[in-house]
């Protein structure tokens, strides 16, 4: 029998456990070329519905904002501004995501970002009892009840996407 490699925790998996919040993890092959939710959900074999993709934004009053939403969805930049309390909202630059949160694209978890910054879960969340969020490096997921998500960032449920 082969041993079971030890798998090595991130700081958002370390958070989690330092709360005693139960977390499953999701391992898989990464490539640069696939790190979309639909990516990660064909990997998985789990429904894209379920893998939330974390996306960080700038407004103008707040600074970094933070949004978790479904990976088969669009952020939708007005809603986000409103939930936050900003006039106007853009995407975060590339170039500047690890500096800010610590994190690298692909691996962007919403637990353990250098700062706590405001943040937010699309309200989609809420048909799920659990979601499956990046653990906070490529190839690595964790899936936890989204209220314990809330809990953990200070977030808060709101309406996120573009509609259908």
């Amino acid at each position: 029998m082969g041993k079971k490699k030890k798998i090595q925790k991130t700081n958002a998996m370390r958070i989690v456990e330092q709360q005693k919040i139960s977390y499953k993890e999701h391992e898989f092959a990464w490539s640069e070329d696939h790190l979309s939710a639909d990516s990660v959900s064909v990997k998985l074999g789990i429904d894209p519905s379920k893998i939330f993709k974390t996306l960080v934004t700038v407004g103008n009053k707040t600074g970094p904002v933070v949004a978790v939403i479904p990976g088969n969805k669009e952020l939708d930049l007005k809603k986000l501004a409103q939930a936050s309390g900003n006039k106007k909202i853009e995407m975060l630059h590339l170039r500047d995501l690890e500096e800010t949160t610590g994190y690298i694209r692909g691996g962007c978890s919403p637990i353990g970002m250098k700062k706590l910054f405001p943040t937010f879960i699309a309200q989609e969340a809420e048909q799920c009892p659990t979601i499956i969020v990046s653990a906070g490096k490529r190839g690595m997921q964790i899936e936890l009840d989204p209220n314990l998500i809330l809990r953990v960032t200070g977030g808060k449920i709101a309406e996120l996407t573009i509609s259908d």
